[in-house]
């Protein structure tokens, strides 16, 4: 590919041009602002806050996946856990268990009834974990199943919030680098959008941007969405008023990445101790249904 584009440049076309021609690696963003650097004369500048707004969105990327890998892991630990104890486990004490059997309680029951169920259908179970893990990605690649995801990310509450910090902080870093090197605004616009993955937020952009068409501002469509927090629907139309929508927003990207972060790291000291909690409340619920009916065989022994 690198190859190609040195080939193209030498045969006289545009760093920009060729770049366009691999858009599964250069995005618009990237293809128009080279395009504006070039007949500027600052395409040094350009392609070095490039690579600071991939690094910035590549540490952002880390923060979110730390700080859900743990939570991610406990859990995974605790199901396996589980079934450890429900198929290897609790068989051996059924026989016990059996001399008593209208003694024993209701929590010591019902697992040795799971674990019965499993043991004995344990291939059915296993093929229908394997099928709806199947239909499950089929889904979630599908046009259905990404939108629905979508509306889940602006409708939950803690992931809402999170979602929409994350969008704004990727969609305004690109207006803001856009717009301080000339790139035109509905080009802006549209590298934006292109940079964002929710489709509704992606709707919301077109908006602005056939807006913007017709002769209007961004902050109007801005100001009647109802997921746009005040705080950017405020700096946008002031911005816009004093003419600085570079500056204002990619300080407004740098705070929303900030409060990101924090908010992460919030949730993830928060996650953390209830997993934890559930995690002894499981354990707890299999002791406790193990070892009350050891004490009542105990008991009636002496």
């Amino acid at each position: 590919m690198v190859a190609e584009i040195s080939e193209q440049v030498k045969t006289g076309k545009s760093l920009s041009f060729a770049l366009s021609e691999h858009p599964e690696v250069f995005s618009s963003t990237y293809v128009n602002l080279v395009s504006a650097s070039e007949g500027g004369g600052f395409l040094h500048e350009v392609l070095s806050q490039l690579l600071h707004m991939e690094e910035r969105r590549e540490s952002l990327r880390s923060t979110v996946i730390s700080a859900l890998t743990y939570p991610a892991f406990l859990s995974l630990f605790s199901v396996f856990t589980v079934i450890f104890v429900l198929v290897f486990v609790f068989p051996k004490f059924g026989d016990m268990f059996a001399a008593i059997a209208d003694e024993l309680p209701a929590t010591t029951v019902w697992l040795l009834a799971t674990s019965n169920f499993i043991i004995d259908r344990w291939q059915w179970l296993l093929a229908a974990l394997a099928g709806a893990v199947y239909l499950g990605i089929r889904w979630l690649g599908s046009s259905a199943g990404r939108q629905q995801t979508d509306r889940w990310k602006l409708g939950l509450p803690i992931v809402r919030s999170l979602s929409i910090q994350l969008y704004l902080a990727q969609s305004l870093r690109v207006l803001g680098l856009s717009v301080k090197h000339g790139v035109p605004i509905v080009d802006a616009l549209q590298a934006c959008r292109d940079s964002v993955g929710n489709w509704q937020f992606r709707a919301l952009l077109e908006k602005v941007e056939a807006n913007v068409r017709e002769g209007g501002r961004i902050s109007e469509e801005f100001d009647a969405s109802p997921f746009i927090p005040t705080l950017a629907k405020q700096m946008l139309r002031t911005a816009e008023e004093a003419g600085n929508l570079a500056v204002v927003g990619e300080r407004l990207a740098d705070y929303y990445e900030r409060e990101m972060a924090k908010r992460l790291d919030r949730v993830s000291k928060l996650v953390e101790p209830l997993m934890l909690l559930v995690m002894g409340g499981v354990v707890g619920l299999i002791v406790s249904s193990l070892v009350l009916p050891i004490f009542k065989l105990s008991h009636a022994v002496s």
